[in-house]
């Protein structure tokens, strides 16, 4: 199968990259420069060079493939405005017969729950992601024209050295983390790997369409997962806790995404028989501080060439 992937070098995108060509499939990745290029090459992929704002340097590799994955956000304020251009792009195509289109949102889109939250939740979405539903939405509409539509929403990622979760292992080496809040409110998690494995059985199975979350339904606090990082440290870090009101002068309306509490269900993609490896940071501590630490190391050593 040929795929063709926006986000490749990303977190999530890189993800799926790997998962995609561990199972043999060919994976056109849209990069930027030389060295996003060398990037996605070393993992096994094809880079195709363009720009998310520039369709014409995309579309015909988009088209040409057997599905399209969107997982490339730009955070800037004109992160939106690309998004739907993407999305515009990597829908358009005459003969659209067995074709797919993933599309990656978040589970900020369904704002706060006491009740777990599966897929047919109403949507509250936090300011910070207000634009996400019509964007989903578009996506869906899709499947009119005969597309595949799928959308994911993974909980928040962890593995490696980058993300949220990344931040806090990097915060506690630090040996400083700050908490939004009480630290008492849940976070729906996803280990990296499982996610990417994710996407690659939405994209082979032909029955699968529709909305599917994604995280490991562990439903630990901020503060479970701050314990965790925290008791692999060589110096146990300080722990300051910080008024919402105080993180929104400092952050605006990401502090009120990351203070949201939410418990997250995914009966859809369990019932394609998706099972999450990890089913939490705080079980899988020891494995998650080596990867942290692995990917910092790594990070160093590729900062040091380039110098």
């Amino acid at each position: 199968m040929r795929i063709f992937l926006t986000g490749g070098t990303g977190y999530i995108g890189s993800a799926v990259l790997d998962a995609f060509v561990r199972a043999g499939h060919h994976v056109d990745a849209l990069v930027r420069n030389s060295e996003t290029a060398a990037q996605v090459q070393t993992h096994g992929a094809h880079p195709i060079f363009g720009d998310l704002a520039q369709p014409a340097t995309y579309a015909d590799a988009a088209a040409a493939a057997d599905g399209v994955i969107h997982t490339a956000y730009e955070h800037s304020a004109r992160g939106s405005e690309l998004d739907q251009t993407a999305i515009d792009t990597l829908l358009k195509r005459t003969d659209t017969r067995g074709r797919f289109a993933i599309y990656t949102s978040g589970i900020w889109v369904l704002g706060s729950g006491t009740a777990p939250l599966d897929e047919t939740a109403p949507l509250n979405p936090a300011q910070l992601v207000a634009w996400r539903p019509s964007h989903e939405q578009r996506v869906l509409d899709a499947a009119t024209a005969g597309i595949r539509a799928i959308v994911v929403r993974p909980g928040i990622v962890y593995g490696g050295s980058r993300g949220i979760v990344g931040d806090l292992f990097k915060d506690a080496a630090n040996g400083l983390i700050r908490v939004i809040g009480s630290g008492d409110n849940h976070w729906p998690l996803v280990y990296d790997r499982d996610l990417g494995d994710l996407y690659l059985r939405l994209a082979t199975n032909r029955d699968a369409s529709g909305v599917f979350h994604a995280n490991d339904e562990g439903d630990e606090s901020v503060n479970d997962v701050v314990a965790a990082i925290a008791g692999h440290m060589s110096i146990r870090p300080s722990v300051r806790y910080m008024p919402l009101a105080e993180a929104r002068q400092k952050m605006g309306a990401y502090a009120d995404a990351l203070a949201l509490d939410q418990k997250v269900r995914s009966p859809r993609a369990r019932a394609l028989g998706w099972v999450p490896s990890l089913h939490s940071v705080s079980s899988s501590g020891p494995r998650l501080f080596e990867e942290w630490r692995g990917g910092r190391q790594a990070a160093y050593s590729i900062s040091g060439e380039a110098q």
